[in-house]
């Protein structure tokens, strides 16, 4: 299992000679070119942790300083990019090289609680919803990648015992409040996955644009939802309360594997969905009727 998220880890990074090898052994087809590197990682789906655990949903911030402080407690130097998903899988495997070749119960006891921390708080607490988005926009040989990761992730889980906790960065940021969250809160958090419990791409922004009829402005993702906003809030609030509620039902279908983290995430793509819903009858000049039911999860 080692030498797979090594090499999970491998193909994560821009392709070199070495790659075609790997994609060969993985058994993912041909390897990837790096414009399709370029478009999945650089340009739609950044591979980077804080990304998608920090409130903000942008790079670096609490997020990251946690993922660096989980290298400081094993006694190791953080990277320049601790939260790099390549780096993530390729210390996953390290710490599964050293458990299996500890020389005493003790230290293998400890390292194999390294392992778990690593496993349950900095790949299982996004990398599910994250894979999920790889399947739906990557070239082949990267939905094959994605694909193979998520079977190792979810054979990892089988084998570890779950946490008595849900992960520091699920439980450090809230969900949005149905009831009270703003238009420029709930404009904020659909590009906050830890926030709205879904992944919002260029891509998706693109889709809504074509689906409802509105001119999409070239640019980061903050002027082009700025500008759909602009030309027609009310569809666009339908819009993401739809891509709420799919996610909602993303997330749950993964609940027999990865129950109390999954319920988590639905719960907040509900919130997301009744802030979404609410917002959309305002716009629309309707007073929703009664009060939202929908809250997080215990």
């Amino acid at each position: 299992m080692m030498e797979l998220f090594r090499a999970l880890a491998v193909l994560a990074e821009p392709p070199t000679q070495e790659t075609e090898r790997l994609a060969e052994v993985l058994g993912i087809g041909r390897p990837p070119a790096g414009d399709e590197y370029a478009e999945l990682f650089l340009f739609q789906l950044y591979p980077y942790a804080s990304v998608y655990l920090g409130p903000e949903g942008m790079l670096g911030g609490e997020a990251r300083d946690r993922v660096a402080g989980f290298w400081r407690a094993i006694e190791a130097e953080p990277p320049a990019e601790p939260d790099h998903v390549a780096v993530l899988l390729a210390l996953y495997a390290h710490l599964a090289e050293l458990e299996d070749q500890a020389s005493s119960t003790r230290q293998k006891a400890a390292i194999g609680t390294a392992r778990a921390a690593l496993l349950w708080e900095h790949l299982l607490s996004w990398l599910p919803g994250y894979l999920d988005k790889v399947a739906d926009l990557a070239p082949e040989p990267y939905r094959r990648w994605g694909e193979v990761l998520i079977a190792a992730l979810q054979e990892e889980a089988r084998r570890t015992p779950l946490p008595q906790a849900l992960p520091l960065h699920l439980r450090a940021t809230e969900a949005l409040n149905p009831r009270k969250a703003t238009s420029e809160d709930v404009s904020q958090a659909v590009l906050a996955p830890l926030r709205c419990g879904m992944i919002v791409t260029r891509t998706d922004l693109a889709r809504a644009a074509r689906q409802i009829g509105l001119g999409l402005r070239a640019g980061e993702r903050r002027f082009a939802l700025d500008s759909l906003l602009a030309q027609d809030a009310p569809a666009m609030w339908r819009w993401f309360q739809d891509e709420a509620l799919e996610w909602c039902q993303r997330h749950r279908a993964r609940d027999a594997w990865l129950p109390a983290i999954a319920r988590d995430w639905a719960a907040r793509a509900q919130c997301a969905a009744d802030a979404l819903g609410r917002l959309r009858l305002e716009a629309a000049g309707t007073r929703p009727a009664g009060t939202v039911s929908s809250t997080m999860a215990p």
